[in-house]
């Protein structure tokens, strides 16, 4: 079965993509070896102010060696065309040329009016709607037994993962109130640094609704897939995951 921080898939988190990583390792041997490679990480990050390094130098300490890493871009392409189709064109325009000066963070302020009022559960359904040629990604590679163990994560292991893991575990008919359940504990396991995430995710105009794993987002998206798409293997057949593959995965995690 998939568990948090204990078992073949755990949930953690990185920068902006969905990684998936390959070991032999154990869950805590992984988790001690990313502290200390994200504490050399910090020291490198600090050592290039003073002798200028490229984006690959300063992030290559966070990939352990003997890993086989795939890095998926959950929320690509399609899903910043969805939000930028909630723009006015003054929206837009004004979002465009932040963009081209630099100003990342300020652009994004001016989506996070939008994604606020989606909300976590809007935010997690219409992703799946949207964002199904990477869940095609992230299936075939949990589909193919050569790349297990697998641990999945992503910034703070309970949104772009936890809706991974949903899929998962709802393949599997695992009852809704144990995968609600696990989901929720990403709140308290990321409960030390709480103060410092909220502070981060106000910089960019988004509330600590994100911050947190609230009640009732399991049951929302289980509904999600079963009204609109008739169940998760429909579901996962519509993102163009082969039914081979599909009874593969879970053949995989029920022996």
């Amino acid at each position: 079965m998939l568990k948090k921080s204990e078992s073949k898939a755990s949930l953690t988190y990185g920068p902006s993509k969905l990684y998936f990583e390959k070991s032999m390792y154990s869950a805590d041997d992984v988790r001690t070896e990313h502290i200390e490679q994200a504490q050399k990480r910090d020291a490198n990050i600090k050592a290039s102010a003073a002798l200028p390094q490229t984006n690959d130098e300063v992030a290559e300490p966070l990939k352990i060696p003997g890993l086989k890493y795939f890095e998926i871009n959950f929320n690509g392409s399609s899903f910043s065309r969805m939000l930028i189709s909630k723009l006015s064109w003054l929206e837009f325009l004004r979002l465009a040329e932040l963009m081209l000066f630099g100003y990342r963070k300020d652009a994004i302020k001016i989506l996070s009016p939008h994604m606020e009022e989606m909300g976590l559960i809007g935010l997690a359904k219409t992703s799946l709607d949207v964002c199904q040629k990477e869940v095609k990604q992230v299936f075939d590679v949990l589909a193919e037994d050569t790349n297990w163990p697998v641990l999945v994560h992503c910034t703070q292991g309970k949104d772009r993962t936890g809706l991974i893991i949903m899929l998962v575990l709802f393949l599997l008919d695992v009852d809704q109130d144990v995968i609600d359940k696990d989901y929720r504990l990403s709140e308290s396991e990321l409960a030390p640094e709480m103060e410092s995430r909220i502070k981060e995710i106000a910089s960019i105009g988004l509330s600590e609704q994100f911050a947190v794993c609230p009640p009732g987002v399991v049951a929302s998206v289980h509904a999600h897939v079963e009204e609109k798409y008739g169940g998760t293997q429909k579901y996962l057949e519509a993102a163009g995951i082969s039914k081979e593959a599909i009874e593969r995965l879970r053949q995989r995690l029920l022996e």
